[in-house]
């Protein structure tokens, strides 16, 4: 286990990846490179015609729809759909700036999970870069409601997730899982989470043109009281996971690491954004801080998965 500085990472290599939409079902490339310090995380697409957009911020202002899914309005009448995987990764493994190019109109499902873009970005390894991470720290509670849904930020000494979900089905049921942040727990314990539908809803979505890439290789489909993947589930409450794994690529939106934690009960990809709405409604809610403000438990960021390189500035930086 390293021990890493308070300071901004990016990605040490560029990282490739081709497979299909799950919605779109169409090919798609997609890179994530190296990006400077106080980047965020960059997007942009190459087109049909050979051009490639001008890099954006991924940013909750930019979120154009919400079904099933998160979609980036690049401009220009170009967005990119399925977002929230590949940020999920970046930020449950702790990358602060990255260049993230798309050809195509989403981003590849490929096995349903953030495993790959995380597995990819520990292969690589990451480079400390010479500036401080900065990070949202929650000053006063924000939560905003569906029926008996919500999305709450709150006030809290770390980084923590509490999820609960419930659905009117006997392989799901009520899952709650409270996750205190590090790189590690991420990678171990919520990346390889996958994707979930019904087989009872399958003719609708694809009728409304989603799902047309989903198959059993890259989601968890229920079917009355049995999982039909042959490989069953990867953990017992997968489902949950992979709602704390949407959330996490959600509010990495918000434009920096939040310190605070985040409580949501039936949610998803609309609340989800609602809250960074109402987070950034008032100055009040949030302070940008330096990490090297924070406290002691700050020492989460430490605790990366095993084999991770860390290529280290030489200059010291204050």
């Amino acid at each position: 286990m390293q021990k890493l500085s308070t300071r901004q990472r990016t990605l040490a290599a560029a990282i490739d990846f081709s497979g299909y939409g799950v919605h779109s079902g169409l090919p798609v490339n997609l890179t994530i490179s190296p990006a400077p310090v106080d980047s965020g995380y960059l997007i942009c697409r190459t087109l049909d015609n050979g051009t490639t957009t001008v890099p954006v911020q991924v940013h909750f202002s930019r979120v154009s729809r919400t079904t099933l899914c998160t979609t980036l309005d690049l401009g220009d009448s170009v967005s990119i759909a399925t977002i929230e995987h590949v940020t999920s990764a970046l930020s449950g493994m702790g990358v602060d700036n990255a260049l993230i190019t798309i050809e195509g109109s989403e981003c590849p499902i490929l096995d349903g999970s953030a495993r790959p873009f995380a597995e990819a970005i520990l292969r690589v390894g990451m480079e400390i870069q010479p500036a401080q991470r900065k990070l949202l720290k929650i000053m006063r509670a924000v939560t905003v409601r569906n029926n008996d849904a919500f999305a709450a930020l709150e006030p809290y000494n770390g980084r923590s997730l509490d999820l609960e979900i419930d659905f009117d089905s006997k392989v799901i049921g009520r899952q709650r899982m409270i996750f205190d942040w590090t790189p590690r727990r991420y990678y171990d314990d919520v990346s390889r989470a996958r994707t979930f539908g019904f087989a009872r809803d399958a003719k609708i979505l694809r009728q409304a043109g989603y799902a047309l890439g989903s198959s059993l290789d890259n989601s968890i489909t229920v079917q009355d009281d049995r999982v039909l993947n042959p490989g069953g589930l990867r953990y017992e409450d997968e489902f949950v996971r992979h709602k704390l794994l949407d959330a996490i690529g959600d509010l990495s939106l918000g434009g920096l690491p939040i310190w605070g934690r985040f409580r949501s009960y039936k949610g998803g990809h609309a609340l989800n954004a609602h809250v960074l709405t109402g987070l950034f409604s008032s100055e009040a809610n949030y302070q940008i801080v330096n990490a090297d403000e924070l406290p002691l438990e700050y020492q989460a960021f430490d605790e990366q998965p095993e084999g991770l390189p860390v290529n280290s500035y030489l200059r010291s930086v204050r």
